[in-house]
Order: C-alpha cells, then sequence, then structure tokens
C-alpha cells in the first residue's frame, strides 16, 4: 500500500497492511544522511512543516521544497509522512498598523514591542515583551514584531490584544476571512502541494480553524478563561468571530480538489484550562458546525486536543470529528483501553507514544510504549502510531531508530 492508501484506511477504519506511522516535526535535527542542501548550498539540519508558517517564526527558512524533501527521506526509512497547508486569514483593508518599542526600564528588564491597530470599531493596542532569550538551536524564536496570534505572547503579553470587552468588536476586522490575495495564494499552494502528493501518493492536510486556541492567543489563559465566566455573552462574542473565519478557512480548504482533511488546532482547549461544561457551552457546537461543513464536501474532519481524551474524546466525536490527535499515555495519562473505546465509536485516534519517552533515550520504554500502543489499538484499524505531539530539535535521533524498529517489528 502506499502512504496515502494506509492512512486513509485508518482514517476510515479498514484494513491496512500494517499500522502508518507518522511525525510531526518541530525542529528535528536529521542526521547527516537524510539531508538534502538548499539551492544556495547551505545545508537543512532542523525539519519542520508549514502547518507552523503562519502561527511560528523559523529560525532558517524553510519552504513548500523542503516539505518535500521531508516527506521523502521520511518514506525512504518506511515511514508515513503527510503534507500539510496553513490556511490563511486577512485583515479589513482599513486597518493600518504601527509598531514601536518601548526601552527596558521603570521596573522592566526587556524592552515592550508594541502594535497599535487602527480598526472601523476603534484603535487596539497589543504589547510583548522581548525577552530575547536564546531558543537554541533549531528552536522557534520570538518575532521582531507583535503577531496577532502567537504562542509565544501569551506569557509574555504586557497588555493583550483583547483586554477588555471593548475590544472584542475590533478583531472581526483583525481575523477576518481569507480576501481574493489569500484565497489567490492558497491556490497557488494547492497547485504546487497537490502534484507532489498525488505523483508520491501521500494525503493533504489543512489546518483551517483555531477555535479556542485563537481566544487564548488574543486575551491569554487567564483572560480569556474569566471572561467565559465573568462576562459569557462578550466571550460567546469573539468565539463568533473566530468561528466565522475559520468557518470561512474550513469551506475554502473542504472544497479545494487536493485536500484529504481538515485539521482544527485544540492545544489550548483541554480540561487543563476549561471546564467540561464550558467546553460543552462554547467549543462543541463551533466544532459541530466546521465538521458539518468539512463533511459536505466529502472530506475527513480532525480535532487536536491533547489533555483530557477521557472526557472529551466521546463529546469530539459526537461532534463529528473523524481523527482525533492525539492518544496521550505519558501526558495525559489515558489508558490505552479508554482510547480503544474511542476507536470503536468511530474515530481514528492517533499517538500512543510521547516524545517525552523518546527524549529520555530509554530503548525499553520507548519499546514498551510502542508494543503496548500497538497491541492494543493496532486491531482497532482506526490507529495511526505518532510521538505526541511533535519531534523537537531535542529529540535524539537514537530514539527515533528506537520507535521506528518497534513499530517495525509489527510488520
Amino acid at each position: 500500500m502506499t502512504s496515502r492508501e494506509r492512512i486513509l484506511a485508518a482514517w476510515n477504519g479498514q484494513p491496512a497492511d500494517h499500522v502508518p506511522l507518522t511525525t510531526w516535526c518541530f525542529g528535528l535535527r536529521a542526521p547527516r544522511e537524510l539531508r538534502w542542501k538548499k539551492t544556495d548550498g547551505r545545508d537543512v539540519p532542523y525539519w519542520y512543516s508549514l502547518r507552523m508558517e503562519h502561527i511560528h517564526t523559523l529560525p532558517e527558512p524553510w519552504d513548500l521544497q523542503d516539505d518535500f524533501n521531508r516527506v521523502l527521506a521520511w518514506r525512504s526509512l518506511g515511514v508515513d509522512d503527510l503534507l500539510e497547508v496553513s490556511v490563511p486569514w486577512s485583515a479589513a483593508p482599513e486597518v493600518t498598523v504601527t509598531d514601536t518599542t518601548v526601552p527596558a526600564g521603570a521596573g522592566r528588564d526587556h524592552p515592550v514591542a508594541v502594535r497599535e491597530y487602527a480598526t472601523p470599531a476603534g484603535r487596539l493596542r497589543h504589547a510583548v515583551c522581548q525577552t530575547g532569550e536564546a531558543q537554541g538551536e533549531g528552536w522557534v524564536i520570538q518575532p521582531d514584531t507583535v503577531q496577532l496570534l502567537e504562542d509565544l505572547n501569551i506569557p509574555r503579553a504586557v497588555e493583550h490584544a483583547v483586554s477588555s470587552p471593548e475590544d472584542v468588536p475590533k478583531i472581526g476586522h483583525l481575523f477576518a476571512p481569507p480576501d481574493a490575495a489569500a484565497r489567490a495564494w492558497f491556490a497557488e499552494r494547492m497547485t504546487r502541494l497537490r502534484s507532489f502528493a498525488e505523483e508520491h501518493e501521500v494525503p493533504v492536510q489543512a489546518w483551517a480553524a483555531f477555535g479556542m486556541d485563537a481566544a487564548v492567543w488574543l486575551a491569554g489563559t487567564e483572560g480569556a478563561v474569566m471572561m467565559a465566566l465573568d462576562e459569557p455573552d462578550t466571550f460567546a462574542k469573539l468565539l463568533d468571530i473566530i468561528t466565522q473565519t475559520d468557518a470561512a478557512r474550513v469551506k475554502l480548504a473542504a472544497s479545494t480538489p487536493g485536500v484529504d482533511m481538515v485539521v482544527q488546532r485544540g492545544w489550548y482547549s483541554g480540561t487543563d484550562f476549561w471546564s467540561p461544561a464550558l467546553l460543552d457551552t462554547f467549543l462543541l457546537p463551533r466544532i459541530a458546525e466546521l465538521a458539518r461543513l468539512t463533511h459536505e464536501h466529502g472530506k475527513k474532519f480532525a480535532y487536536v486536543v491533547t489533555t483530557g481524551v477521557d472526557l472529551l474524546g466521546t463529546r469530539l466525536a459526537d461532534a463529528g470529528v473523524d481523527v482525533l490527535y492525539f492518544v496521550d499515555p505519558v501526558q495525559d495519562r489515558l489508558s490505552l483501553g479508554r482510547a480503544r473505546d474511542l476507536a470503536k465509536d468511530g474515530m481514528c485516534v492517533v499517538g500512543g507514544t510521547n516524545a517525552v519517552s523518546l527524549a529520555s533515550s530509554d530503548g525499553q520504554r520507548i519499546r514498551d510504549e510502542v508494543h503496548q500502543a500497538m497491541d492494543v489499538l493496532g486491531p482497532t484499524h482506526r490507529f495511526i502510531l505518532h510521538p505526541v505531539d511533535a519531534l523537537f530539535p531535542d529529540t535524539p535521533w537514537p530514539s527515533v531508530d528506537k520507535l521506528v524498529a518497534a513499530w517495525r517489528e509489527y510488520q
């Protein structure tokens, strides 16, 4: 079977020649024999994915050809891979942006980068400390200017983009559905991506929705949770704005030939942040709407959540989620038996081992996790082995070798 056939079989709960193994690369340092060179002759030591391109700043350029080369490198080891595209959004044409920097001092150890937006609904200020710490080779870096949606903003924010109820309407002008230019960009990207995917028979998944993650990016963790509790109507309006743009991005992706699955982020939607009752109220109906839009075009819908799967798994299945990223036996302490139940409910579950285990370099631990996952989840035909949630710059390649070797014992 090809990678596409094998992965689609798992998504659909059909038998395959063996359980797929996939990974996400978030700066994995590859061995020299698997590296390639840029057109200018520079070596490419760290691997990434273009799912990151609109929400992270990489330390080195990474383009579509690099994604293609990564797929081919994994394939040379017998490991399956997917191509990924991140669907853009737009800002209203009337919006103007002013960037300034407040020097360190007056009780602050770091300068503060400030971005001010002038929108049709009023001005909005977003300020973030520029901490300037050395992230280490291969890790994503803090951008020079304040980006609206960015993980590194959350702990460094001096003033979040949404710091009061009055800020909520302004977000609709900054996180808006893809305009003509964004749609043209996506069409051109998909033309190139689809050609490679068809030639090499790999599936394509489009990252097209942010959901609760966007709320946390915009208001901060505490700010988002407290708004949901203290001002639920205002929080619902914020999520409606986010969902309107997410829905436009989902519809664009799902209606585009060559896209096999649409993915919604949910790293900040786990039960470490939210009670199940809040998720039932604010998140799951919106997930169900995006899943419905995706299914109308005959595509699969995936959701990413790494904690609280025991409580949320059935809810997500009922909302229409076809593929669940992730089943994590380490971080989430999710029993494999419970994950097997979710697979029986009709969701393909992805995970079963953890990047922390790989970072430990403990060969027996790695092998045990792989064997346990394969023994329990493999027979469901709705399982993809995947180290949760990504391979990082501190993931030793010898541990990757151990992972692959343990997986091969089941072929």
